[in-house]
């Protein structure tokens, strides 16, 4: 993975954390349920899923290669 994929997966992961801490009615991320609150965690999560995932994230076998492709077309960094 590139290092934009993996910022974007972490940002996924700890959001579906804390949406599970909050759902759980556990402690969540601190400061994350009393200055947010649950709607906008919700947001939160959603925003970081969109973000993760409708990247071009290169992350099946397929888009590696695809990946690959662009690369030494130069048609991509």
């Amino acid at each position: 993975m590139d290092r934009g994929t993996l910022i974007r997966t972490i940002v996924l992961v700890l959001a579906l954390i804390n949406q599970f801490l909050i759902a759980a009615d556990l402690n969540p991320i601190p400061g994350t349920h009393e200055l947010w609150g649950e709607i906008i965690s919700m947001i939160f999560t959603v925003c970081a899923s969109v973000w993760a995932w409708f990247k071009n994230n290169y992350v099946t076998v397929k888009g590696k290669k695809q990946k690959e492709v662009l690369q030494a077309n130069n048609l991509i960094n």
